[in-house]
């Protein structure tokens, strides 16, 4: 640490002075940092208007939106990314207002409708003293999102204000669940009105089949508006206890499944995207083995699949006909757990109902299972149990039982979490130092904001809006740790590096929470509802973290930014304790992915950068791309005092050999502060993966939640590697851990081999790397004389989804069955114009109530599932050859042994009205042609225009062997016309999600998709394609991020 930087002018002593406690009880006092008085804070910037384009990379256009106007500071690969994530309206109506029937066209209309909507929400409910204060708000809002210095979660942005300054109504019933002021309850509400803002859900697992089939239709709701869901199912009781009237439970992995299956089926918000789930399982739990070992033994059997020649990509048949491919597992261990590991000795399993031991485990054993199925598949990983509990706020209410898909959000079931970041690099002075005062008041408005959506929400459930109103749970956090960490001349992997992440989040909590304080204060608002419960609790926890202050080693944080730490920590505490706090939580570390790309950030979340040279869309239609050394490598030379002639010297070799190392006149032990995630395509070094683990140990002290952070290991990790890390975790006081092991996974987005996509062997990387060395580039990052054999790409119209009812009449089959004695019926009513299946009844004789209300909330959620689209196919092939009780013969010639009743009503469906008999998920497919799956995915998307020309995508008949057209096939014709279909709704041109899928299973056409795509690192080799453009995703903490277009699986 340099003397300059330890001595850097200290924060205002002010910061740890207590408002008066009678000015709060008015209301909050809105002081200016950042706008200007008299001046609106867009009038600040320089506009322009540009064109926003986001091309696949084939070069094909998935987005193109012309003149749209954003501040000349504002990088393309931002427009590209807001324009088509972010603004409402259909393209096809042109720029201009909403109210008007128009599309937004300038970001001026974004952050407006997000800020004022807010503003006036914060006005109306008393949240200011004055009116002054209320329009100081406003500007200070405004200024800090137009300038990027923060940035609220993505359905913010694409739902709040939408009502309110456009006057949009909901005319389709899509109610969802909101909090009554007046009435002071929980009520159905127009979802523009009641806009839904959070990103993260819990949902809680009731041992009974209509609280499982409960929870399976909250999340499939979550799934449609995109949402990722996570929930414990502990609660379920074990395969090795007994059901209250006899028999045996099949335990909590059989449900799972389900679960998965409804996430695959359903997608996420309507996409190709996979849904995001969060299934967990404590160390306790009988069935803990079986859940450990049930990704891997999945993984194993797409394996089996790739090895026969089915292709393993990402959307790839080999991975779509096993499980759990949807969601991420992690185990929750206690104290205890990781003790008797350590000392070698066993753990008891105990009963979900009674308590009792019914069996023991192996501890060190069974912690080797779960770094041997991180080894495999990158599943499961560990949440800390005791840890999370130890620094819960609401104790007295009941445990913390799951995450959220990333794990950042970790809090009671049924709750709810709205996010938001803060990009530190731009509270960083010229000098190197963090503007303290700057940090602390955007800390403030940013968290105000926030609490005001809680109640002028919308949640997708009636308990979680209730939960979101009582706990009032917030995740503000922080993007661009590394680069900020890099231009200050700190190695990420170094305890300075470290000790001021630490500081920074200590300070930014301890604002959030003192600004939560001061809300609580206000006679008209009041601390949360449940706080008189967990009063206790929660007091103890915010001194653990202003406790967690004196921990940082003084040697490692420049002094002015410890003692911000240690005013802003104490002051936290003494609000608290005097007001109370109007939010259970208040901070998360997300891994703002697409937010990342609003902020223009280098790195995401608590990420390192992922590498030193990037490539950069040129300004303009976003066509063309340019190489750039990262911003912050000269800074931290400069900081570490190189002179002018030598930093030009380092940055030339940067661009001409995309790596530091070697770098003339730099020295060795500088080398650590220029290690990124990823080494270098010319280079060796990355960031070790303990370095990953203790930076989350330094700055989890100081985050309500956890941090969303996936640990990379080498390929060449070994399990007992995987289990140290975990181990390591438990030590530093992570609250969770996910690990991945390079290229674990044999998914791969390109494969052009005749063994599918394998891991290539040795010799055949060698050849390649050796290959590529002696090719001269091009210089636009394509191999020169390449000529990929690019498809002939026409318009492609995909129709918006839609339900389309049955008739009040229509025509209708009862079966009758019989499985093992247990008879039943089978109802199945029919569209009259295709005499297909839109809804399905199911009657069981002799049954109970439990059984009843399961088959018949199943028949319901199929029959709605029917009337969105969902192929019968899918269905049948997802919910055929399930196995459980009742099972056994039938009287049916054509299914003469059921292994389940969903086994026979699937397989009598698919009989009836496919003519074939629908061969279980896991079992191998046949030749699959992509064009007619394209024109399958057209036809079955909903309804559209007649005679409409439907494009078709020629890749030729592929055969599974090695997914390469047939010999002697014929080409196939260019195009067909689509089927006339009922003209009632509008067109929306998807045109990638229809290309996605139809390329798909076709690796040569994935292969020359990618051939121009070009990195200047190191990137793990089983990163999936984009579901948006195509473009190779890249880790950022638990989840991927497209450099391209800013899709992210995560949170954000």
């Amino acid at each position: 640490m340099s003397n300059t930087e330890k001595s850097a002018p200290s924060a205002a002593s002010s910061g740890a002075v207590l408002p008066d406690s009678a000015a709060l009880e008015e209301g909050l006092s809105i002081t200016r940092t950042f706008s200007s008085e008299g001046e609106h804070p867009f009038d600040s910037l320089d506009w322009e208007t540009r064109d926003a384009a986001i091309k696949n990379p084939s070069g094909a256009s998935i987005f193109e939106q012309n003149d749209v106007e954003f501040p000349e500071s504002w990088s393309q690969l931002a427009t590209n990314v807001v324009a088509s994530k972010y603004f409402y309206g259909d393209l096809d109506d042109g720029n201009g207002s909403p109210a008007d029937g128009k599309r937004e066209y300038s970001l001026k209309q974004l952050i407006d409708r997000v800020t004022r909507t807010i503003t006036e929400w914060g006005r109306e409910q008393g949240y200011f003293a004055t009116d002054a204060d209320v329009d100081r708000f406003y500007d200070e809002l405004t200024w800090l999102c137009v300038n990027q210095y923060g940035a609220f979660n993505s359905p913010v942005w694409f739902n709040v204000g939408l009502g309110q300054q456009y006057g949009i109504r909901d005319t389709g019933d899509k109610k969802i669940y909101g909090w009554d002021e007046d009435a002071q309850e929980v009520t159905r509400v127009d979802p523009y009105l009641y806009p839904q803002a959070a990103a993260c859900f819990i949902v809680d697992v009731e041992d009974s089949i209509d609280g499982i089939w409960k929870t399976m239709g909250e999340s499939a709701r979550l799934f449609k508006f995109g949402s990722g869901v996570g929930a414990d199912w502990s609660t379920l009781r074990s395969s090795k206890e007994k059901l209250s009237g006899g028999g045996q439970p099949s335990g909590p992995v059989s449900f799972m499944k389900v679960q998965d299956a409804t996430g695959g089926t359903i997608k996420s918000g309507g996409k190709t995207r996979r849904a995001a789930i969060m299934q967990t399982l404590k160390c306790w739990h009988p069935d803990a083995e079986e859940f450990v070992e049930a990704k891997q033994t999945e993984e194993k059997k797409a394996w089996a699949l790739i090895e026969q020649g089915y292709d393993g990509s990402f959307n790839g048949p080999a991975y779509g006909a096993v499980d759990f491919q949807n969601v991420n597992h992690s185990l929750r261990v206690t104290d205890a757990f990781m003790e008797a590991a350590e000392r070698g000795e066993s753990f008891e399993l105990r009963a979900v109902t009674t308590g009792e031991v019914v069996d023991e485990v192996d501890a060190a054993e069974l912690l080797h299972k779960v770094s041997e199925g991180t080894y495999i598949c990158g599943d499961p990983g560990l949440q800390y149990e005791d840890t999370i509990q130890r620094w819960h706020t609401c104790k007295n209410t009941g445990p913390i039982n799951s995450s959220n898909p990333c794990s950042e959000y970790l809090f009671l079931d049924n709750s709810a979490c709205n996010l938001a970041s803060l990009n530190l690099r731009k509270y960083q002075r010229d000098d190197g130092s963090v503007d303290v005062e700057r940090l602390r008041a955007a800390a403030r408005i940013y968290i105000t904001a926030q609490e005001i959506l809680v109640d002028n929400a919308g949640y997708p459930s009636e308990s979680i809006a209730r939960n979101s109103h009582r706990f009032r749970p917030l995740g503000l956090g922080f993007a661009n740790i590394g680069a900020l960490l890099m231009s200050m001349g700190l190695p990420y992997d170094s305890d300075e590096g470290r000790a001021v992440a630490g500081a920074i989040m200590a300070i930014e909590h301890s604002e959030a929470y003192a600004r939560s304080a001061e809300i609580a204060a206000n006679k008209g608002i009041g601390p949360f509802e449940e706080y008189a419960t967990n009063e206790e609790p929660m007091l103890d926890v915010m001194r653990m973290h202003r406790d967690a202050v004196h921990d940082i080693d003084r040697d490692d944080c420049p002094d002015y930014l410890l003692e911000a730490a240690h005013e802003s920590a104490e002051r936290m505490v003494a609000l608290g304790e005097r007001h109370g706090y109007r939010n259970a939580q208040a901070t998360v570390l997300a891994p703002t992915g697409t937010i990342g790309f609003f902020l223009d950030c280098d790195t995401t979340g608590i990420e390192p950068d992922i590498a030193l040279v990037k490539y950069k869309l040129l300004a303009g239609d976003g066509e063309g791309m340019f190489k750039i050394v990262n911003k912050t490598v000269p800074l931290a030379l400069n900081r570490l005092g190189y002179s002018d002639d030598e930093i030009e010297a380092i940055i030339a070799y940067i661009d001409e050999h995309d790596t530091i190392e070697g770098a003339p006149q730099l020295k060795d032990e500088h080398l650590p502060v220029f290690d990124c995630a990823f080494a270098p395509s010319n280079g060796e070094r990355s960031i070790h993966h303990l370095g990953h683990i203790k930076m989350l140990g330094a700055v989890q002290p100081f985050v309500s939640g956890s941090i969303s952070k996936t640990v990379n290991m080498p390929e060449d990790a070994e399990p007992d590697d995987i289990a140290d890390a975990y181990q390591k975790g438990w030590e530093v006081g992570c609250k969770a851990v996910a690990i991945y092991r390079e290229n674990s996974k044999r998914s791969q987005p390109l494969s052009t081999s005749e063994g599918g996509n394998t891991q290539k062997s040795d010799a055949e990387k060698a050849a390649a790397k050796e290959a590529a060395a002696q090719a001269e580039p091009s210089g636009d990052g394509a191999m020169p004389d390449a000529e990929p054999a690019e498809p002939e790409i026409r318009e492609k119209v995909v129709y918006k989804p839609t339900r389309k009812r049955l008739p009040d009449e229509r025509p209708s089959i009862t079966h009758k069955f019989s499985i093992a004695g247990h008879e039943g019926y089978l109802t199945v009513g029919l569209y009259p114009e295709t005499e297909q299946p839109g809804e399905i009844f199911i009657t069981i004789a002799k049954q109970g109530s439990t059984l009843a209300g399961m088959m018949d909330a199943f028949a319901t959620s199929v029959s709605i599932a029917l009337q969105y689209g969902v192929p019968l196919e899918d269905l049948c092939r997802k919910f055929s050859h399930m196995r459980f009780e009742p099972s056994g013969f039938t009287n049916n010639k054509q299914i003469p042994i059921a292994k389940s009743m969903m086994d026979y009503i699937f397989r009598y469906l698919s009989i009836k009205f496919l003519d074939t008999e629908a061969q279980p998920s896991g079992a191998a497919e046949g030749t699959v042609d992509p064009n007619a799956a394209a024109g399958e995915h057209a036809s079955g998307s909903g309804e559209a225009t007649s005679n409409t020309a439907q494009a078709e995508l020629d890749f030729g008949t592929m055969q599974p062997s090695t997914g390469s057209p047939s010999a002697g096939s014929a080409e196939a014709p260019a195009s067909k016309q689509a089927p006339e279909i009922g003209d009632d709704e509008s067109l929306v041109g998807q045109t990638i999600d229809a290309f996605m899928d139809a390329t798909a299973d076709a690796p040569e056409q994935q292969a020359a998709m990618q051939q121009t795509a070009k990195t200047t690192y190191k990137n793990q080799e089983d990163s999936p394609p984009c579901a948006n453009c195509g473009t190779i995703t890249v880790r950022s903490g638990a989840c991927y991020i497209c450099p391209a277009c800013g899709t992210t699986t995560g949170c954000g």
